[in-house]
């Protein structure tokens, strides 16, 4: 008998053990993949009831804002209305008894996003405004002028965490219409600010910024 060659009493042995060893090998396999899958639903279950410690953010980020980890660092956002109700603006108009100052009344939709590196330190800062209504308003007769504005504000920072070192993107349209007369100022565009106001760039027409004075001076006539 060669030596490839079984008695016909040991073939069904042989085939019996090989049948085992297999059933063995795959109750192995379905074994592994159940402790692995075990051991992953214990660490997501160790995670959920033992979350990461916050990190602090410098500066701290305001209230309204929800904040997450991501690959880089943290980033925040949020939204909120803003009512500035009825504030003075500083601006006076004429002389003596019929002088009068002007005052802002306005509320926006404020949607805001900030950056921070892995240190928690904000490295930029951007702030959409929507503005609900708005109006310059003549102290003493209460007469207005509405207005519209939407606006984008980008702060980079040099220094991360120091808002001093931030230089300003501002764009968008801030438009004083009066009712009867029709446009007032006019201001829409891209201003570009150092971290000490100095103005690096400017597109597009701003009437306070080219010729503050003369602006001001159709606003007091058109409140008058």
């Amino acid at each position: 008998m060669g030596p490839d060659i079984f008695p016909l009493s040991v073939v069904p042995f042989v085939f019996v053990n090989a049948k085992k060893r297999s059933l063995k090998m795959k109750l192995l396999r379905v074994t592994c993949c159940l402790f692995v899958l075990l051991l992953s639903l214990v660490a997501f279950a160790f995670v959920a009831v033992h979350p990461a410690r916050a990190q602090t953010l410098n500066p701290p980020p305001p209230s309204f804002e929800t904040c997450k980890a991501v690959g880089g660092g943290t980033i925040c956002k949020g939204d909120r209305i803003v009512d500035h109700g009825l504030t003075g603006s500083g601006i006076i108009c004429g002389t003596g008894p019929s002088a009068f100052e002007i005052l802002d009344n306005s509320a926006l939709h404020q949607y805001a996003t900030r950056n921070y590196d892995q240190d928690g330190n904000l490295t930029r800062r951007v702030i959409h405004e929507v503005y609900i209504f708005g109006e310059a308003i003549n102290s003493v007769t209460g007469a207005a002028v509405p207005y519209t504005q939407h606006d984008t504000i980008t702060d980079v920072l040099a220094v991360p965490g120091d808002l001093s070192t931030a230089t300003e993107t501002n764009v968008g349209e801030n438009i004083f219409t009066d009712p009867h007369t029709g446009q007032v100022i006019h201001n829409a565009g891209r201003v570009v600010a150092a971290p000490d106001g100095t103005i690096e760039f400017e597109a597009g027409r701003n009437d306070f910024l080219d010729n503050f004075a003369a602006a001001n001076q159709r606003m007091c006539e058109a409140l008058s």
